[in-house]
């Protein structure tokens, strides 16, 4: 082939790949005696978009929730590879790891970004706003192992790096601070995407989450099959741990976000945990 044409041929592709395009996403009213979600389309503009990996961590405390990470990661770095192809920017942020990464492209990315400015301060955590949210519908008071484990509150934490089942790829930063919220203005992206673990703490509190980014106000959406929460069945309400984990998604769709699954980019049925029945 031509190396015109082809370079014609390279250029199209990527201007289709950068297309916006649609998804469903799912909402609930703030009054809890409105159980019924509300679903609508809305439109992406994928360079105007970051997909955020929270702390999907090479292991765990809790040797439970580290099964279900490696069971996710699959499912997650698909829609990833899809996502980077559209032209989404995607941050990775396995928190307390960037030793592992220092030097690395990904890394020297987030730390170039010039410091932006923000609407209120950006902490390193924002724990339970009552006066927004009320109480959590689970009781993580334990920590929210849902089994056995030899890790004991003092030890070092075990995780190292991601989960090497999810890719970084060129062009990905790799983060835990609030780079990824200064990486994202210095690329004009007021939109973002997270997935990740575990909804009820992390996904909701760290530097790059939830609460982070609505109140600096950008446009964000929890991906709510491709997340898990640090709950244990024997704590209240006392429902299963999956259970546990929707009460969580339907608490964000209540108080701070709407949600969209991985359907939405990859076609076919939502990610399930094969134990989740």
């Amino acid at each position: 082939m031509r190396p015109a044409l082809l370079f014609l041929l390279l250029a199209s592709t990527a201007m289709l790949m950068a297309e916006p395009f649609e998804v469903e996403v799912r909402t609930r009213a703030k009054d809890v005696a409105r159980t019924e979600p509300v679903l609508a389309r809305t439109r992406v503009e994928p360079k105007r978009t970051a997909a955020i990996v929270c702390d999907m961590w090479d292991t765990h405390t809790c040797p439970a929730a580290a099964a279900r990470v490696a069971e996710m990661a699959p499912r997650m770095d698909r829609v990833l590879r899809e996502l980077r192809q559209r032209g989404v920017l995607i941050i990775h942020c396995p928190s307390d790891t960037m030793k592992f990464y220092e030097g690395s492209p990904g890394r020297k990315l987030a730390q170039s970004a010039p410091q932006a400015p923000t609407k209120t301060p950006l902490q390193r955590w924002i724990r339970l706003m009552p006066e927004r949210e009320g109480a959590l519908p689970i009781d993580d008071s334990d920590g929210g192992c849902d089994g056995p484990r030899t890790w004991k509150p003092g030890d070092p934490y075990p995780w190292t790096r991601q989960i090497a089942a999810i890719a970084i790829e060129p062009g990905d930063a790799v983060t835990d601070s609030r780079e990824a919220y200064d990486l994202m203005v210095s690329q004009g992206r007021d939109t973002a995407i997270i997935m990740g673990v575990h909804l009820n703490m992390c996904v909701l509190g760290r530097p790059f989450g939830i609460r982070q980014l609505v109140s600096q106000g950008l446009s964000t959406f929890l991906m709510r099959d491709l997340t898990d929460t640090m709950y244990n069945p024997e704590r209240a309400p006392k429902v299963s741990h999956f259970e546990g984990t929707r009460l969580m998604v339907e608490h964000v769709e209540r108080h701070w976000c709407p949600t969209l699954t991985s359907a939405d980019i990859l076609g076919g049925s939502p990610f399930r945990f094969a134990a989740d029945r």
